[in-house]
């Protein structure tokens, strides 16, 4: 594996949902940003599931780091997952709402709450801690639903189209902004998305998924260069 030690190791994984199967077996070393595309129904976001403990895993072991994380509960991992919907509450402020990512009791020390607005700050929402959701952009939200999970420091970072419904324009902001927070802190990310061209601007490495066949990461230029021929599909080449 390039640059450093494993981050994630996933080892003859096997998820069965019905008549769904879903196999993986790869590693990512720490502090790579991951692109996991795929067609529709392919098994992205079961793979992110099984990896973040959401998703019941009928064979194999995942390790993050040293440790076996194969039956943890999701907050035991060493994994911040940020879903499609961002997960915000409506009826807490902004900083209420990042402040979950600490304590779900909200009971913050001066220092975790200064944590919470040097978060906010990061993502550009510094000067909106006490607005709520319902009063920001769609945009917006997705910065502070960002920042909640980057505060809680995990050393890997699962991403779930969180962006996906985002216009373009504000999606390549958001793109550019988890690739530079990624950067900062050294954190390894995996991240889904349907767009090739989000994988070439925020992505080290590419899987791509298929059928339920997740296949060994490689490298964006590599894969695009010459995909192999399910992806060439998928991609319409």
């Amino acid at each position: 594996m390039r640059g450093g030690e494993d981050m994630l190791r996933v080892e003859s994984l096997r998820v069965q949902q019905g008549a769904f199967s879903l196999r993986a077996d790869f590693e990512v070393a720490q502090g790579r940003r991951v692109a996991v595309i795929g067609p529709s129904g392919a098994g992205k976001s079961t793979l992110l599931g099984a990896l973040g403990g959401y998703v019941d895993v009928a064979d194999g072991r995942v390790h993050v780091g040293t440790r076996d994380v194969t039956n943890a509960a999701p907050d035991e991992r060493d994994i911040a997952m940020l879903f499609q919907d961002g997960n915000l509450f409506p009826h807490l402020t902004l900083a209420q709402n990042v402040g979950l990512g600490l304590r779900p009791a909200l009971r913050l020390s001066k220092a975790e709450s200064d944590r919470v607005h040097q978060a906010l700050r990061r993502v550009g929402l510094g000067d909106f801690a006490h607005r709520k959701p319902g009063d920001i952009s769609g945009g917006q939200q997705s910065r502070a639903a960002l920042a909640r999970v980057l505060l809680q420091g995990k050393p890997l970072l699962l991403l779930d189209e969180p962006f996906a419904a985002l216009g373009p324009a504000l999606r390549v902001e958001m793109l550019e902004l988890t690739s530079e927070v990624v950067r900062e802190t050294g954190a390894t990310l995996l991240m889904i998305t349907h767009a090739p061209e989000d994988a070439e601007q925020a992505a080290d490495d590419v899987i791509f998924v298929d059928d339920g066949r997740v296949h060994t990461p490689r490298a964006v230029a590599d894969v695009m260069a010459d995909p192999p021929e399910a992806l060439r599909a998928y991609l319409g080449r």
